[in-house]
């Protein structure tokens, strides 16, 4: 649950630059090195420990290790259930740097997990240029933070001081904001930086809207916006979630995101739920680059 295994070498020239390896998630790799004839004598070459079942908290009880770490420009890079997100050496697994966002392990969270961080390239900035690379981490306490691949410091020129608050405008809900999350990377769409959010949809009706939203990669701005509800705005009760929890995958030849969806809130009973819910609970293709459905 708190480590992360490599076997055998990196290979020359080697990427996994995304959760699933390609934007659109495929989960293959054309490396040759592993392969049918040696893959049985793979031995554990090193074993890094994040720490994170050391950590004194009460929710150790939901904490689960679901990131895939990503391997971009010689680093690995990856995240623990508590979003601290941690680069290492592939080859030798020794930490080059730790970045802790300080997400308040006194608090409860519907779920407490990350499955793992997104790299973006700068285009505009030379090699050696902080946050050339930038890496993204989406928290427990639902921010969205851009970090220096090279030295694990935010990026001060992404939303305020490196961070995008997006509890704003998304969840509703005041009394326990724990119930709205990112726990799953942003998808990368060329200058975009796509992220949904993970919403507690069972604990009461108006909960955190499921909206899925679009930022500039280096300011953070907003670009587009998609509600998979967006009727729920005028009934009363008002509604929530339709959240897309799970991982984005990116057609970009074809200019599309593709987003799953979970049900609109509250979650087993429709009863509540008036409107229209043909968005939620499904799998919907949007323009990458504007947000329409």
């Amino acid at each position: 649950a708190s480590s992360a295994i490599a076997f055998g070498q990196v290979e020359k020239n080697s990427d996994w630059p995304t959760y699933g390896n390609d934007p659109a998630g495929m989960r293959y790799s054309s490396d040759a090195q592993i392969n049918r004839s040696n893959v049985a004598n793979l031995k554990v070459a090193w074993t890094y420990r994040t720490g994170a079942n050391d950590t004194p908290t009460k929710l150790k009880r939901k904490a689960a290790f679901e990131a895939i770490p990503i391997l971009v420009d010689g680093k690995l890079f990856l995240s623990t259930p508590y979003d601290h997100v941690i680069a290492l050496d592939p080859g030798s697994g020794a930490k080059l740097w730790e970045y802790d966002p300080g997400v308040n392990l006194d608090r409860n969270y519907s779920e407490v997990s990350s499955r793992g961080v997104s790299a973006w390239h700068d285009a505009g900035k030379k090699a050696g240029e902080p946050c050339k690379l930038r890496v993204f981490v989406g928290t427990l306490d639902a921010r969205l933070i851009a970090l220096d691949g090279e030295t694990g410091k935010l990026c001060a020129d992404f939303g305020s001081d490196g961070t995008i608050d997006l509890n704003k405008d998304a969840a509703t809900q005041t009394e326990w904001t724990g119930g709205y999350q990112v726990t799953s990377p942003p998808a990368i769409f060329k200058n975009l930086v796509i992220v949904g959010s993970s919403v507690a949809d069972n604990w009461r009706v108006d909960t955190g809207r499921g909206v899925v939203r679009a930022f500039d990669a280096k300011t953070g701005k907003l670009r587009w916006a998609w509600d998979p509800i967006p009727w729920a705005e005028h009934t009363t009760p008002r509604t929530g979630a339709g959240n897309a929890w799970s991982v984005l995958s990116v057609d970009a030849k074809r200019d599309l995101v593709f987003v799953p969806t979970s049900s609109a809130a509250p979650d087993y009973f429709g009863g509540i739920r008036k409107g229209d819910n043909k968005w939620a609970n499904s799998v919907v293709a949007l323009r990458a680059s504007t947000g329409r459905f």
